[in-house]
This record gives C-alpha cells, sequence and structure tokens, in this order.
C-alpha cells in the first residue's frame, strides 16, 4: 500500500522541504463513484500528550459494518509545529494501515487535505504516500472564510483562503454545526462532499470517522 518515504524529518526545515517534495504529487481527479469499503482514521493522545494512539476502522460503504480494524501505541514523531502538525502522527497512522487485511478503497481522516497553509494537510500526506483517494473531514475550521449555510441537510459553502476555494464548509445533519470538508488525494471536493453526506446518516461526523474516534480513545484508556 505504500509508496517510497524519505528518512523522517527532524527539523522544522526537514519538514518543509518534505512537505514540498510530497505536496507536487497530489492529484484532484473524481474519485471512485461506488467505493466497496471506505477507512476511518484517528489518532488520540494521553492527557501528557507524550503517547498516543492510532486506529483505522474500514466500513463496509453500503451497511456500514466494520470490516478491518487496526491500532498502534506510540509517540508523536514530531515536534508541535503549526502546518506540519501531520508529521506527529503520520507514522502511527501508516503502520496501522500497513496491519489492515482489507485495503480501503478511500480514507476519510479527522482534519484536513487541502485546506491547509500550505495545501497540504494529514488527509493530503496519507493519500499520497498510500496513493489511495483520501479527503479530510474537520471538525472546526483550520484557515479560510465562507459565507453562511442553509440550514438544511447537504447545504454548503465555499471555504475560500486569498481567492481560492480549499474546500467546503457541509451541513450534515439538519441545524446541526457543519463539518469543514477538503480533498487530499485522488479525489475532488464534490465527490468528498457527497461520500461525506452517505457516510453521515444520522450524525453530525461520518461514521468512519466516529468509529475510529471510540476505537483509539479506548487504546488509551
Amino acid at each position: 500500500m505504500l509508496t517510497a518515504v524519505q528518512p523522517w524529518p527532524r527539523t522544522e526545515e526537514e519538514a518543509l522541504a518534505e512537505q514540498d517534495r510530497l505536496r507536487a504529487r497530489v492529484v484532484t481527479e473524481p474519485g471512485p463513484a461506488s467505493p466497496a469499503t471506505v477507512a476511518g482514521l484517528d489518532v488520540a493522545y494521553d492527557d501528557s500528550g507524550d503517547r498516543l494512539g492510532a486506529a483505522v476502522v474500514v466500513l463496509d460503504a453500503t451497511d456500514l459494518s466494520v470490516r478491518d480494524t487496526a491500532v498502534i501505541k506510540g509517540r508523536p514523531a514530531f515536534p508541535y509545529v503549526p502546518g506540519l502538525f501531520a508529521f506527529r502522527e503520520v507514522p502511527a497512522l501508516m503502520a496501522a494501515l500497513e496491519k489492515l487485511t482489507v485495503r480501503p478503497d478511500v480514507l476519510i481522516c479527522d482534519g484536513h487535505g487541502l485546506a491547509h497553509p500550505r495545501r497540504f494537510g494529514l488527509a493530503s500526506h496519507l493519500g499520497v504516500l498510500t496513493d489511495l483517494p483520501s479527503f479530510g473531514v474537520g471538525k472546526t475550521r483550520l484557515i479560510g472564510e465562507w459565507e453562511p449555510v442553509g440550514e438544511a441537510r447537504g447545504s454548503r459553502s465555499a471555504l475560500v483562503d486569498a481567492g481560492e476555494t480549499i474546500g467546503a464548509v457541509l451541513r450534515t445533519q439538519d441545524g446541526v454545526k457543519p463539518v469543514f470538508v477538503s480533498a487530499g488525494h485522488r479525489i475532488d471536493l464534490d465527490g468528498a462532499c457527497a461520500l461525506t453526506l452517505r457516510l453521515a446518516r444520522r450524525f453530525r461526523l461520518p461514521e468512519t470517522t466516529r468509529a475510529a474516534d471510540r476505537i483509539c480513545r479506548d487504546l488509551l484508556r
């Protein structure tokens, strides 16, 4: 599942250079029309912030049943630096992905893809390294501005930064707070929003995110 990875950056300068190198490989395309499996990825930290639990949960895209699960306990792989947060979590998530026996058709991250100051968030990073379609569904905004979103499920507004549409502010349930959707790799924004709505059948967040969140938090208890 993995493509070649350079030695893991140790400094901010090395991480920025690696981000530039990988960002050049991002592809935006329609993505799979009817994926059979979708994977949610999430990371939780203990109270100290020194230990983490990473989880990948593969769901059947039709009935949302669990097809496969993989977890990893570890430590952040990089200091906290704004704009480089993915470097803390990617190694653990990649290790969890390698443990899967079911290859997912799409990766859905609790985070952002192109809606990132350098247009290369966690979803883009994982998508390029695995060459799988990927996108992010964030609970909060990282960057960007938007016009008010309608109250009905499916309403959306463009998330814009420096005149560029970098994602969408999407209402997944009537009257609930919207989520922030952005393409990561090998999928476009329309496809990412459509799949988010398909997976958020009863709650604000897609079931992929909810399942991965539960498992990685349980891992640290």
